[in-house]
């Protein structure tokens, strides 16, 4: 072995104990090599209760993610058609219980395609990520939704 190879080890060990003692000190945690693993998901929204107002909602009819049970509710804070031509609107996500999530909706009125966000949760959707595809053909009475989502645990 090599001085040089020598003293590029006693670096890496010198950095290493360094960044141990910065996050001992600060009580900041060690980010995770592993990412969320994002799973696919599948499910169909009613809106036959949903009129374009601000607090109306669209209901889950069918639903492949335990956390988002047949029943659950997108409840929508903003009125339809402001700006013109699309809803857009902050979203929760009600599953019952105290479980929810919060989000975003868009949805282009003319195509009746859009697209929802999810970032925050309470309850068991605490951590909850989504990105979900939102088409609603024809009366835009029915509409699947497709993506992905996961759950941060380090909120837990």
């Amino acid at each position: 072995m090599t001085f040089a190879s020598i003293r590029t080890i006693k670096r890496m060990v010198l950095g290493g104990l360094c960044m141990a003692a910065l996050v001992s000190s600060t009580g900041a945690s060690p980010v995770s090599a592993a990412p969320e693993r994002a799973r696919k998901l599948h499910a169909v929204k009613e809106c036959s209760e949903y009129f374009g107002n601000a607090g109306d909602w669209c209901t889950i009819a069918v639903s492949n993610v335990k956390q988002m049970p047949v029943g659950s509710k997108f409840l929508y804070s903003q009125a339809m058609g402001v700006p013109a031509g699309l809803l857009d609107s902050n979203v929760v996500l009600d599953a019952g219980d105290g479980n929810r999530a919060q989000g975003r909706c868009t949805l282009e009125l003319a195509t009746q395609l859009g697209l929802c966000t999810f970032s925050e949760g309470t309850g068991q959707l605490t951590g909850f990520r989504a990105r979900i595809e939102v088409s609603c053909p024809g009366d835009g009475i029915v509409c699947a939704l497709e993506g992905t989502y996961s759950f941060n645990r380090d909120e837990d």
